[in-house]
Parts: structure tokens; sequence; C-alpha cells
């Protein structure tokens, strides 16, 4: 199996418009290994979350590949690109995407109704612990603080220890000190090997990454690589 976690070859994407098609993504290449955290910076309409759901298996590009640990997303049939996205992707978006009428417990479940796991109820209360949430277990939602709801998503995004994490501005709706906390759990997830794209607006985000893109107009500038360690923050309960 190749090491390279996510491999983004040559991506174009173009939507119809009134006037013909809008280019959204425009030949961006890219690559993560493990222990990589790459954010995407760029302004609102610039193609960084058109890029993140080609990255996901979302949203098929135009042209261009996109591999995730050496398989092809967009030459599986739908069903197995499903199976195989639960099993090695997690994500972890702005509008958090919990399902409203399920508690705690059933938001960090749902990735097996795509991806069966026989520990999985185990699994997922020892991350429900982990970040804090055993006392909101069986709370749906509408229960929870921005801060937990943030929490329970990424409980969610960790439960079949997937490589790769795809974060899309996971700070937008939390304060600083929530939003902070969520830039520690991604950065720990790196450090501990795995490989985390984000993509944000916000440079106080971007800066926690080890490397930053920048994109204007659907292309990367080129990389702007860290010369120091990003700072360090500590994971805590949001």
């Amino acid at each position: 199996m190749s090491d390279t976690v996510l491999q983004l070859r040559d991506i174009e994407k173009h939507y119809a418009g009134p006037s013909g098609k809008v280019g959204a993504v425009a030949g961006v290449s890219l690559s993560l290994s493990p222990r990589d955290f790459v954010a995407v910076q760029g302004p609102s309409g610039c193609g960084k979350s058109t890029l993140l759901l080609a990255s996901g298996g979302l949203l098929a590009p135009d042209s261009g590949t996109v591999s995730v640990a050496g398989k092809d997303l967009y030459a599986m049939p739908t069903d197995e690109r499903a199976r195989f996205r639960a099993a090695r992707i997690g994500f972890v978006f702005q509008q958090f995407h919990l399902i409203p009428y399920l508690d705690v417990l059933d938001n960090v479940l749902a990735p097996t109704m795509a991806l069966p796991m026989a520990d999985g109820r185990r699994k997922a209360l020892g991350l429900i612990e982990r970040f804090g949430l055993g006392h909101r277990l069986h709370h749906v939602p509408a229960a929870l603080s921005t801060g937990e709801r943030q929490r329970a998503a990424l409980a969610r995004a960790l439960l079949h220890d997937p490589p790769l994490l795809l974060a899309d501005e996971p700070t937008g709706n939390l304060d600083e000190a929530n939003g902070d906390a969520v830039l520690a759990h991604l950065a720990e997830f790196a450090k501990a090997g795995g490989a985390v794209l984000l993509v944000t607006h916000d440079p106080k985000a971007a800066r926690h990454a080890t490397r930053t893109i920048l994109m204007m107009d659907g292309r990367s500038l080129p990389d702007e690589v860290r010369q120091t360690p990003p700072r360090e923050i500590r994971p805590s309960h949001m």
C-alpha cells in the first residue's frame, strides 16, 4: 500500500452558471502523507470546499484523480466508494451534520450504518468519554452546546480509526477557546500518524497547520511551508 494518504492530481471542477460553466477548481494537485496537517486557506468562493468534497469522495471532479491510501476513489462503484469512505476518511464540518433525532451515542455510531463493526459500541463509548461527553450520552444535538456538538462530530469522525481527516471550517461556529480545542485535537491526530486536510478562510485557524496552501479563483498558489513549528495547544474539553 502507498505511504501517501491523499493524492490529488490535476483536479478540475466546473459548475453550470447563467452564462455557461463556472470554474470552481482549476488544476489543483496536492499530496498528504502520515503526520501531515495541511490547511487550504482562501476567501469564500475560491474553491476550497469543492476541493475538500472531491478529496472525500463526495463530489466527482470533471477531470483529474483522487487517491486515498493508494485507491482511486472515483474508479470505484458508488457502493464500494461509500464503504471505503466510511472506513478510511473522517469528516468534520462547520455545521456538525449530527442527526437531530439521535442521541450522542447513536450519532457517534452512525458510520456503522455504512460499515458495521463488531466493537462499535465499545469504541464509541470510549471516544465519547475521551471527548468529555459521557454525561451527555443520551442527549440529542439540540440539548448540546456548540462545542459539545463539535466534540460529538469529532468522535464520530474517529470511530473507524481513519488515516485521513477532512475538516471544512470546523471552527466557524465556535468561540476562540472551543475553536482552539478543535484545532488541538486535529493536531494531536496528525501527530499520532494521521493526515489532516483543513479548509478555512481564517488565518488564525490555518496557523495551527504545519503547511498552508493558498487558493485563489480555483487555483493553488505556491505552498507556504512553515519554517517554525505551529503554536503549541493542549487538547481540552470544549
